[in-house]
């Protein structure tokens, strides 16, 4: 049995990405409780790693950060889009790149004490790059690692973003990768 079973759901808010819900549950001893949950259509976030293992970053400026911060390509998914037609599509849109070769590397939640989003994770090789398809309220920099160095700027804090930090990782371990 769950531990707790949501009796009523109500929209507090509905915006373009997100949907902020005010839902109340009853946990196993009958008790009553609400919880806030941030729902979202999911997303997907690519590592694009060229011949030489190098990584492609975009750089962006993130107003909730205040900070420019350099992560992992990353969209989310359109209504009735596939994570396998999401992940191409936002390779193509932040960064250029086309990959010949994708390989799902499974996902992960960002944060699911509060939120639905999961990110699924996609392996991009044979890149072909080209020019970026960016969307209006985009301002993106493409930045190309070698995989050391970006091992380095992890271990030194200079990635910060959660999602691109995890998609490493994840990435590393399936192309057998150094980590320091």
């Amino acid at each position: 049995m769950k531990p707790e079973i949501s009796v009523q759901e109500d929209v507090l808010y509905r915006g373009k990405v997100l949907t902020f819900n005010l839902q109340k549950a009853r946990l196993l001893d009958g008790s009553l409780v609400d919880r806030t949950i941030i729902r979202t259509p999911g997303a997907v976030v690519i590592v694009p790693v060229s011949k030489d293992n190098e990584v492609r970053f975009v750089r962006q400026y993130r107003a909730a950060a205040a900070r420019w911060v350099l992560e992992l390509p990353a969209g989310g998914l359109n209504p009735g889009e596939t994570p396998e037609v999401a992940a191409p599509r936002e390779l193509l849109e932040e960064t250029g790149d086309q990959a010949a070769t994708w390989i799902s590397l499974g996902g992960f939640y960002t944060a699911p004490g509060i939120l639905d989003e999961y990110l699924h994770l996609f392996l991009a090789k044979d890149l072909t790059p080209g020019p970026n398809q960016l969307e209006s309220d985009e301002h993106i920099e493409v930045v190309t690692l070698p995989w050391s160095e970006v091992i380095g700027r992890v271990s030194q804090g200079q990635i910060e973003d959660a999602k691109t930090i995890s998609g490493l990782f994840q990435a590393g371990l399936y192309l057998n990768l150094p980590f320091g």
